[in-house]
């Protein structure tokens, strides 16, 4: 297939976006359940309830995280290579925590020991808070900047990339998780457990707010490479305005007990935060700290343009496959959940 005159470098790089923003959105709920596991859920009934919420789909939604970095690692074999030998350690920490918390759904309900069950609901909670904050330490230091040579590779070391802005911008994913696994908690559940997560949601949303504005605030006065782009560009503050509205949105429809559309205010809110996290970035991939000219971009990192071509043509009916299924499994296991002996 021809695409022509198609800058498929910036196709690319939306495309990539894409698939992350589709990770963070479904996995980002999963992980803010296990976030809250710990502190919502009181008795093993509700325990399970939490894991039974996520139990059909969390496995599918972790495919999106695969799939996101199998088109950096094709359309962006610079990127890849950078981030992740770069980034080593922490992809090791975020790789185990993910696999700790797989094992703790699958493991937890095989025995019945107050012991055993207790040992797996922390290692689901502080795997799934881990995971949430390398997530966002990763994000952080992607805005930030790194250390990259003329070769493109890293120059720095592992605390290096454990600076303020990408600790705090760690902490904000974690809040925006947690808010976004809360609200999918009350979707899915009812009775005394569901008003017990309703009075957490307000509490999170203000958490996560007062951690945007300050990563914003940090953003804008010390990163002037994202600032510049919205400078350039004026028209990327109009993203703002609906991600405004989308968040103040949610408690308006949970106190209606409207829970999907509140959900759905939320997936909306997380796509728009990361479409200004793209814009912010465009065209830069990883941005090199102290030295701009390093910095590895859509166009100095891509493939040849007939890998890009060929791999456009694949995802073009890939993709909408992708998307059929996973709408197939969440209408499937729609409704409220409901225990029996087959459940976690």
């Amino acid at each position: 297939m021809s695409f022509g005159n198609l800058d498929l470098n910036t196709v690319w790089f939306g495309l990539v976006g894409i698939l992350f923003t589709g990770y963070v959105i479904l996995d980002g709920f999963d992980l803010g359940v296990g976030a809250l596991h710990l502190f919502v859920a009181r008795s093993d009934e509700d325990r399970r309830l939490f894991l039974n919420a996520i139990g059909p789909v969390w496995d599918g939604n972790e495919v999106w995280l695969v799939t996101g970095g199998g088109a950096l690692f094709a359309a962006f074999p610079m990127v890849y290579a950078t981030v992740f030998s770069g980034f080593y350690l922490a992809f090791m920490g975020l790789l185990c925590a993910l696999i700790f918390r797989a094992v703790a759904i699958e493991f937890r309900s095989k025995h019945p020991s107050p012991r055993w069950r207790r040992f797996w609901d922390w290692s689901f909670a502080l795997g799934s808070v881990g995971s949430s904050l390398l997530i966002g330490i990763a994000m952080g230091n992607i805005a930030w900047g790194i250390p990259l040579d003329a070769e493109g590779e890293y120059a720095g070391g592992f605390l290096q990339l454990l600076h303020p802005y990408a600790l705090l911008m760690g902490v904000t994913t974690v809040a925006l998780f947690a808010m976004h696994g809360a609200i999918y908690l009350v979707l899915k559940t009812e009775g005394a457990i569901q008003a017990r997560i309703r009075q957490w949601i307000n509490p999170l949303i203000i958490a996560f707010i007062l951690c945007y504005v300050i990563v914003t605030l940090a953003t804008l006065l010390y990163i002037p490479h994202i600032t510049e782009a919205f400078r350039r560009e004026p028209w990327f503050f109009s993203i703002v305005i609906p991600v405004v509205l989308l968040i103040a949105n949610i408690p308006r429809e949970v106190n209606r007990g409207r829970e999907f559309l509140a959900f759905l205010s939320s997936c909306g809110a997380m796509a728009g935060l990361m479409a200004l996290f793209g814009v912010g970035m465009y065209p830069n991939l990883v941005f090199s700290q102290p030295l701009p000219e390093h910095s590895l971009t859509a166009f100095n990192a891509a493939s040849s343009t007939k890998t890009l071509g060929v791999m456009l043509t694949i995802a073009l009916i890939g993709v909408p496959v992708v998307l059929a299924y996973s709408a197939s499994i969440y209408y499937i296991f729609r409704g409220k959940v409901k225990l029996d002996r087959m459940s976690y």
